[in-house]
């Protein structure tokens, strides 16, 4: 089984990254980066700690694998399903987005549908269904890229100033094509193995070479990441940003600097109806944000903790008021945890696989788009100054004198000052720093701009079902006649 070394020992592969001027080189010791891939490793750790939880036996290698891998063929499996991805979010409070059970449930999804490859053509199908078995027996993390540059947004992407900006197909020949151009968003990518290289927007005659999906190893030839400014590297002490100084899975963006990728690492190339059938025509895309609504249901929880934990320490829980705000918050927070237990308990059957409920998932990523936000602005107004008005570091605990000064300013009816000072560390780490704001973004935008996710909310409901109703209420009554009309000031229109 798959352990937090074995994990560590495969990111050593020599992959570029690009980090303030200059290669990262070993992403497990370099200072930007190595808490964060410590607590991807310890998914692993905890995996192995808890294996029937967390595992399942691969049908072909015989060897333990994560959940995500399973294809679940029951109610019952997917619920199981769903108690791994809480226990592994529960590791890092939610705070990871793209933790290894996300990708693997979008290939998972993929792998329930290979009619929709094998129309579009077998060996690409073949080629998806190999590298599924691959990635689930050795485990793998991966992330992936599947949005393109925002660059000129008012215009085509085969009709941008730079022909490949956009990662494209700039040649092939019989051992596989070449990869040129960038992608984006490629979360977790310092810390995973692979990437999967596709595209969920939509496109258009002319983007025939950028309607690729392959995958790539982290350390292929030509590939390079640019990441992000690191908060793991801006936060001084765990105690200060005990979030940011841990879970900062970073983003980046990767350029495919003409990487070559196998025909056996390619599952579609040059057809645009594709890209959105791979997700859409299988359960990828719903299996994959079932995931994604999962991990929020337990940051939610999180964040009710800290909504009340800071009533608490100022005194206010008594308020009437106060109750209220906590009283709404976790009705807002119970709501999503019901959503996805709805998911499951409305789930069909197809393929002889059990698939969430699509429609309810698209409810909640509608609806936690706008909600996300809010219960970060009632926190920061539970909280008021008492997120900022914090002592500058652990370090002033280390000196008498200020710390004599701490304890006088920093009081609460239910903790001490050093207790006040580490909660609102966290608070503030939480909803208000750096951070914070990326992961507010990220809730924010993750699934795509806000008319994407009520598209697909429209898309998924039942409109025959609920038109039915009122074509049955319109039937139920006779239409006017002269003879059904009473009383003079009674017209008929014309």
């Amino acid at each position: 089984m798959k352990t937090g070394s074995d994990h560590l020992a495969a990111l050593r592969d020599g992959r570029i990254v690009y980090f303030q001027g200059a290669e990262a080189g070993d992403v497990t010791a370099h200072h930007a980066f190595r808490n964060a891939v410590a607590s991807a490793a310890a998914l692993y750790d905890f995996q192995a700690a808890n294996a029937e939880l967390m595992t399942v036996a691969s049908p072909t290698s015989g060897g333990r694998v994560n959940r995500a891998w399973a294809l679940p063929d029951s109610y019952e499996a997917l619920v199981a399903r769903r108690q791994a991805m809480e226990a592994w979010a529960g590791t890092h409070y939610g705070f990871m987005g793209r933790s290894p059970d996300h990708v693997a449930s979008c290939l998972a999804g993929m792998a329930m549908a290979p009619e929709v490859f094998e129309a579009y053509d077998p060996a690409r199908a073949a080629a998806l269904l190999d590298y599924f078995a691959y990635a689930r027996d050795n485990d793998l993390f991966l992330t992936y890229v599947i949005i393109n540059p925002q660059a000129d947004r008012s215009k085509a992407t085969h009709a941008q100033a730079d022909e490949y900006l956009t990662a494209g197909i700039v040649d092939e020949d019989s051992t596989g094509l070449t990869l040129r151009g960038a992608k984006m968003l490629a979360t977790s990518s310092i810390m995973a193995n692979e990437v999967f290289v596709s595209c969920i927007q939509p496109l258009g005659p002319g983007d025939e070479k950028y309607a690729v999906s392959l995958a790539l190893p982290m350390n292929a030839p030509g590939l390079k990441l640019l990441s992000r400014k690191s908060y793991e590297l801006a936060a001084p002490s765990v105690y200060d940003n005990p979030l940011a100084s841990r879970f900062d899975e970073n983003d980046a963006v990767i350029y495919f600097d003409d990487v070559k990728v196998p025909w056996d690492r390619v599952f579609v190339a040059g057809n645009t109806a594709m890209m959105l059938k791979q997700f859409h025509a299988t359960p990828a895309h719903v299996l994959q944000n079932y995931q994604c609504q999962v991990r929020l249901a337990v940051k939610l929880r999180f964040l009710m903790g800290i909504a009340r934990r800071i009533a608490e320490i100022n005194g206010t829980i008594a308020l009437p008021p106060v109750r209220e705000t906590l009283g709404q918050l976790a009705a807002e927070a119970a709501m999503v945890d019901g959503l996805v237990h709805g998911m499951e308990a409305k789930g069909t059957v197809r393929n002889g696989y059990y698939i969430p409920d699509a429609h309810l998932l698209y409810s909640a990523q509608v609806l936690t788009q706008q909600l996300y936000t809010r219960i970060i602005a009632s926190l920061r107004n539970l909280a008021g100054g008492g997120l900022i008005m914090l002592p500058s570091g652990v370090e002033d605990f280390a000196n008498p004198e200020i710390a004599r000064l701490i304890g006088k300013t920093q009081q609460s009816p239910t903790a001490s000052s050093e207790e006040r000072v580490r909660f609102f560390k966290l608070a503030w780490d939480a909803i208000g720093s750096e951070f914070a704001s990326r992961h507010t973004q990220y809730e924010m935008f993750y699934a795509g701009a806000s008319f994407v996710t009520k598209g697909h909310s429209f898309r998924t409901y039942d409109w025959a079902g609920a038109g039915a109703m009122v074509d049955r209420m319109l039937s139920s009554y006779p239409a006017p006649t002269l003879s059904a009309l009473s009383g003079d000031a009674v017209t008929i229109p014309a």
